[in-house]
């Protein structure tokens, strides 16, 4: 189906960050061909649904099953936006998922835990967007995008004057073992957004001479349920509203970011280190 609208991909899109920015876009004065990818069809037909009750949109939205564990769904995916498309002008790595709680309840041993993390959040994230870049290229203005966490920061690990937030993760706990159990345990998902991170530069420098300008995204501490907490914890911790995160998003794709490619980029207009 030939179009002059950009054509954007967002992984994770049926839910929590991801859902606000399908709205953020959908709600905004450009028109788009907005692609809900999604594990579970139906999770994503009502998510489409929802936001077609909610806002009156000229974008179009559709939506995309690919599951970032699965090599053959990714696959068929890409081939599905191929046939349907032929191209792809923004695809945001928006997918991925926190298996520390699994760990902490014991659901999940550690290697499994860390295991399946690393699959979602780097190892899928990889293998869609190394399928997706023939895509890419077709477009006049390709970007690429990679949500990371403000927790994947190496400097700020070592860094002394962060802000009260970043100190309280990056505190040590008392001599002793067993450590105490974390309110919020985040040393597997962490570990798996630093490796995103080094992602990011990697398919930075690899596209660098393609014109493709690729990001990593910080969207700040929102209020989703990846965590484990409830929404309501979360708040009173501090955290925001993933519309922030989702109009952030929308900002990167309008191009109000693009003198800082290949960096990661806060919602709050600054740069995170690495």
């Amino acid at each position: 189906m030939a179009t002059d609208r950009p054509i954007i991909l967002i992984t994770g899109a049926n839910t929590g960050l991801g859902f606000e920015a399908v709205k953020a876009l959908a709600n905004s004065s450009t028109p788009y061909e907005i692609i809900v990818g999604c594990r579970t069809t139906s999770k994503g037909d009502d998510a489409v649904n929802q936001l077609q009750k909610e806002i009156k949109t000229s974008s179009s939205l559709s939506t995309l099953q690919v599951d970032l564990e699965s090599d053959t769904s990714i696959e068929k995916a890409i081939q599905e936006i191929t046939s349907k498309y032929g191209r792809l002008d923004v695809l945001v790595n928006n997918g991925g998922a926190s298996f520390d709680p699994h760990i902490a309840s014991g659901k999940l041993s550690i290697r499994d835990g860390f295991n399946k993390s690393w699959d979602v959040n780097v190892s899928g994230t990889h293998v869609l967007t190394h399928h997706a870049i023939p895509l890419l290229l077709k477009s006049s203005d390709p970007r690429l995008m990679f949500v990371t966490s403000g927790t994947s920061s190496m400097h700020e690990t070592i860094a002394p004057d962060m802000p009260p937030p970043i100190q309280r993760i990056n505190a040590s706990p008392d001599a002793g073992w067993p450590k105490p159990a974390g309110l919020n345990p985040i040393t597997t998902y962490r570990s798996s957004k630093a490796g995103l991170n080094m992602l990011t530069r990697e398919w930075a420098r690899i596209l660098k001479n393609d014109g493709v300008k690729v990001w990593a995204i910080s969207p700040g501490f929102l209020a989703t349920g990846m965590s484990g907490l409830s929404i309501d914890m979360l708040k009173k911790m501090g955290a925001m509203s993933p519309s922030v995160g989702g109009e952030f998003i929308r900002d990167v794709v309008q191009g109000k970011r693009d003198g800082d490619v290949g960096k990661i980029v806060k919602y709050d207009g600054g740069i995170q280190p690495w």
